[in-house]
C-alpha cells in the first residue's frame, strides 16, 4: 500500500521536539539555581577576570617582550579568553561528578527524559556562566586599554569561536565527571588542566620555544584557539617565527573550529553512553 504524505507535520515529532527542549531548559535552569547554594563560584566568576588581567597583563607582562615592541596586554587578552573557556571544563566534571555522587544522575536516569537533553541543560549552563564570565573579562580589558581593531561582525565571530569551543570543551568534562564520578577525585583532577593553557600561546609566542616543546604548543587547540581570536579581534600577532608556522598557527580559524568539531563529534556520544549506562 502506499502511503500519502499530506504534507501536515508529524505532531508526535513535534511534541518529543518540545518536550526535549522543555528538558534542556529544566535541567539548565536546575544548574543555575545551584549557583545560589555556591555564592563562592559567583564571586570567583567576577573577581577571576580583574584578576588575570592584573595578574598576567601587569605583574608577569613587565618581564615579557612583544616583538617589534607590541602591547602585551592586546596580545594577552584573547589567551586569557581562551584560557577561561578552557578552564570551564573543570568546573563542568566537578559539576557531573558531584551530581553522580549524591545519587542525582541515578535520579535523572529513572526520569522519562532524553538523556542527551539532560546533558545538553549542562552544557546550556555552561555556556551562559562562561558567557557571562567573557563579558567581564571583555570589561577589565577595556579598563587596561585593551581594545578590538577590527570591526563589530569580526569582535562577535570571535566570542562565537570562543562559546564553540566552550560547548566542545564542556562534552569532555561531562565525559570525565561520568568516568571520575567522586567529586574529590574530580577536583583533584582539575589542576591538570594547566599545562594545557601554559604549553601554548597563550601568554608568549611559541617561536622562542626549544623546538619539540614548541611543536607541542602549536598542535595545541588552545594555541590555534588564541591565534584565532587574536586575528578577528585584530590584536598584536605572535612574533614572526624563523621557520614555517604549524598548520593550526597558519589558520588558526579553521584549526579551532576543526579541533571543537572533533571534540564534540568524539567526547558527546562517550558522554551520553556513559550516562546511559549508569556506574559499572
Amino acid at each position: 500500500m502506499t502511503t500519502i504524505s499530506t504534507g501536515v507535520p508529524d505532531s508526535h515529532g513535534l511534541t518529543r521536539l518540545r518536550w526535549r527542549i522543555g528538558d534542556i531548559l529544566t535541567i539548565g535552569y536546575r544548574n543555575l539555581l545551584q549557583l545560589k547554594q555556591a555564592p563562592g563560584q559567583i564571586i570567583g566568576t567576577l573577581v577571576f577576570p580583574l584578576a588575570a588581567v592584573v595578574l598576567f597583563g601587569y605583574v608577569f607582562g613587565s618581564a615579557i617582550p612583544i616583538g617589534d615592541g607590541g602591547n602585551y596586554r592586546a596580545y594577552l587578552m584573547p589567551g586569557l579568553f581562551v584560557m577561561s573557556t578552557v578552564t570551564t571544563l573543570v568546573t563542568a566534571m566537578i559539576t557531573i561528578a558531584s551530581d553522580s555522587d549524591r545519587g542525582v544522575m541515578d535520579r535523572f536516569r529513572s526520569m522519562p527524559a532524553s538523556r542527551s537533553s539532560i546533558l545538553l541543560g549542562q552544557t546550556g549552563a555552561d555556556l551562559l556562566v562562561n558567557g557571562v564570565t567573557l563579558l567581564v573579562m571583555a570589561g577589565a580589558g577595556l579598563l587596561v586599554g585593551w581594545r578590538v581593531q577590527t570591526g563589530t561582525g569580526s569582535a562577535l565571530g570571535a566570542f562565537g569561536l570562543l562559546m564553540l569551543l566552550q560547548f566542545a570543551v564542556s562534552w569532555v568534562g561531562i565525559f570525565l565527571g561520568t568516568v571520575f564520578r567522586n567529586v574529590q577525585t574530580a577536583a583533584k583532577l582539575g589542576p591538570l588542566i594547566m599545562p594545557v593553557t601554559m604549553i601554548s600561546n597563550v601568554f608568549v609566542p611559541t617561536s622562542g620555544m626549544p623546538t619539540v616543546l614548541r611543536t607541542v604548543a602549536d598542535w595545541n587547540p588552545v594555541s590555534a584557539a588564541a591565534g584565532a581570536c587574536r586575528q578577528l579581534f585584530g590584536n598584536q600577532a605572535a612574533t614572526a617565527s624563523s621557520v614555517d608556522p604549524a598548520w593550526p598557527i597558519a589558520h588558526p580559524v579553521a584549526a579551532t573550529i576543526g579541533w571543537s568539531v572533533l571534540l564534540v563529534v568524539v567526547f558527546m556520544p562517550l558522554a551520553i553512553r556513559r550516562f546511559d549506562t549508569g556506574p559499572h
